[in-house]
């Protein structure tokens, strides 16, 4: 666990080789994401970026569900923020609400790949968390649910907007007016899930090792291609290829290829220093 980070609601190790591992561990609550879970994420995934020795980041969680989403007093301890009657409140909610964003936000915005593994239910809350990763896997009784339509709101932390570049449109207006759950084959078929794992213990172990294979590249290669990605996806196509002009420019580095290549001729795990810290202001 991360110093300082004794109440948070999840532990953060990680390994020699860069691959980051961050555990939901409230299982007696089903993981709901309380007041304090939101910008305890985001700290802590962005000082992992910030520190520079991550390569890549699992995010799992512990018990029958990955997260039964957002928890009541999410609503219940901030009655100040939810009104919106008046415009200098509606002003105000907009401005909570789009921090609140920021907190899955990160995950996109970091120079490492985030992967979600979940088992049982990915639920509200925990939807808008997991489209914003990378990679999704899950175990074979999972299953993902915008939960928000059925207490009367449009999910608002990002799902909505990802979910569509996801999985076919049609499934992704399904799932936001019916509230439906959809289980692991039918996410695996979607292509909201990459793989579908017997239980938790193998969902984990294939996360951890999924990890571990980008975790063995270039830390600059991948870095610069989830900016290309995350580029290419807001991105018409000759956008995204005058700015992979730009970024690879940036990027381009003979000395680590040379690495790279005599490692893959080599048969053998490269060894490449990890990104610079981020200074903080």
């Amino acid at each position: 666990m991360l110093a300082g980070m004794e109440q948070a609601p999840f532990t953060i190790e990680t390994s020699a080789a860069g691959v980051s591992h961050l555990q939901l561990c409230r299982p007696e609550r089903l993981n709901t994401l309380d007041p304090a879970f939101f910008p305890a994420l985001r700290d802590a995934v962005a000082d992992l970026n910030a520190a520079g020795r991550t390569r890549a980041l699992v995010i799992s969680s512990t018990g029958k569900h990955f997260s039964a989403g957002m928890a009541l007093e999410v609503f219940a301890s901030n009655l100040a923020m939810l009104d919106t009657g008046s415009a200098r409140a509606r002003l105000a909610f907009q401005d909570s609400l789009r921090q609140l964003m920021r907190c899955f936000d990160v995950l996109a915005e970091v120079r490492f790949p985030v992967i979600a593994a979940v088992q049982g239910g990915c639920i509200g809350g925990a939807l808008d968390l997991a489209a914003a990763c990378d990679i999704r896997v899950c175990s074979a009784d999972a299953f993902f649910t915008v939960q928000e339509i059925h207490i009367g709101m449009a999910a608002d932390l990002g799902v909505l907007q990802r979910l569509p570049k996801i999985v076919p449109a049609g499934l992704a207006h399904e799932m936001a007016y019916t509230g439906d759950r959809i289980g692991a084959e039918r996410a695996l078929a979607a292509g909201l899930v990459n793989a579908v794992l017997p239980d938790a213990g193998a969902l984990l172990a294939h996360a951890l090792a999924l990890a571990g294979r980008i975790a063995e590249k270039s830390p600059l290669a991948v870095a610069g291609s989830k900016l290309a990605l995350q580029y290419a996806a807001d991105h018409g196509t000759a956008e995204s290829l005058q700015q992979m002009t730009l970024l690879q420019s940036a990027i381009f580095d003979i000395g680590e290829m040379a690495t790279a290549i005599a490692a893959w001729q080599g048969k053998r795990t490269a060894e490449f220093a990890p990104l610079h810290e981020v200074p903080k202001p």
